[in-house]
């Protein structure tokens, strides 16, 4: 039982063969890898349920460096595949430099922004990432002992800060004297796939205290939630739900439909409507998983309260401020 229930070698590994029929769908993940069981993980359940479903197969491909970004747009165009859905900000602008030449091809951007104007055969799909965090945010603080919780993200960029700020003020929601210790892993893409820094970034901050760690780093924060599960201390999870990872130690996971947002692209086709979509708690886009894995540890009145947490955020009763408005945040200091 989750929120979301109610959702619907370069040339080796594009695996285009000659003569690909038109209209297959394509998904190229972000630098992780298919399986980081996080972000791009989702993007490839969303395809699988596609494809389960329709009984159609989709071409994919993991990038192992910046320089395949165009190259396996191009490829995938060419070949007559649409939609071409992408995962990753980074994405957005070889889609740019690519998609004028491919008017007939269909674009999607997941957690990137192109203009629709001068781009009008590509869809943005992007998410509000700090309303779901807040919701995790203030669980975090309910779970504490300590009165410090952790936050470690991957790639030092606007959209994991706006990770971190939303959890932040979730977290002085709840206890407004709560202190709250947040690293970043890097500042290239490396930092989506270095689990062994995210287990030393967990190790300093259960050291300063931190009792719950929420670890927004894609393959990185698997090394967070076996550090936190090893010395007896909650995890968060994110995007996917990653509470079966460590049952009983992953308090929750701040879940991020991206499944659902390439699931969608690829129903649609080529019919694919584009433009700029933004997913939130209203859209059940964002929100955290409760499961046979942690039922355990989420009360009822934690439950309650959570839940009047997001009506009040949809209602707009509460204001969740979002850092990529404009880089700032007023619960915590990068």
């Amino acid at each position: 039982m989750t929120l979301m229930k109610s959702l619907s070698g370069a040339a080796a590994a594009l695996a285009l063969a000659a003569g690909a029929a038109l209209a297959e769908p394509a998904l190229i993940y972000d630098l992780g890898g298919k399986f980081d069981k996080s972000f791009n993980e989702a993007a490839f359940n969303g395809a699988q349920r596609w494809s389960e479903e329709t009984g159609g197969e989709f071409r994919d491909i993991e990038l192992q460096s910046e320089a395949q970004r165009e190259q396996a747009l191009r490829r995938f165009a060419e070949a007559g595949l649409n939609p071409v859905v992408t995962t990753g900000f980074s994405m957005a602008t070889p889609i740019a430099e690519v998609a004028p030449d491919y008017p007939d091809t269909r674009f999607v951007t997941i957690d990137g922004y192109v203009d629709p104007e001068e781009h009008p055969n590509v869809l943005s799909i992007l998410f509000s990432e700090h309303e779901g965090s807040f919701l995790v945010g203030m669980l975090a603080a309910m779970a504490s002992e300590t009165g410090t919780v952790g936050f470690v993200g991957g790639m030092d960029i606007p959209l994991i800060r706006k990770f971190a700020c939303g959890y932040a003020q979730g977290v002085k929601a709840v206890d407004a004297d709560a202190e709250i210790v947040a690293n970043m892993t890097g500042t290239t893409p490396a930092a989506w796939n270095d689990p062994v820094k995210g287990s030393e970034l967990a190790q300093s901050q259960i050291s300063q205290g931190a009792d719950v760690i929420f670890a927004a780093a894609g393959g990185t924060g698997l090394g967070v939630l076996q550090t936190a599960a090893d010395e007896g201390v909650f995890s968060i999870g994110v995007d996917s739900n990653q509470n079966y990872l460590h049952p009983g130690s992953v308090l929750t996971s701040m879940l991020k439909r991206v499944d659902v947002a390439v699931y969608d692209a690829m129903m649609a086709g080529e019919d694919l409507e584009t433009g700029v979509q933004v997913l939130g708690l209203a859209e059940n886009g964002v929100g955290y998983a409760i499961d046979e894995h942690n039922a355990e540890l989420i009360s009822d009145e934690m439950t309650a309260q959570l839940e009047e947490a997001r009506q009040r955020i949809i209602d707009g009763e509460i204001t969740v401020h979002d850092y990529s408005s404009d880089d700032s945040c007023p619960a915590l200091t990068f």
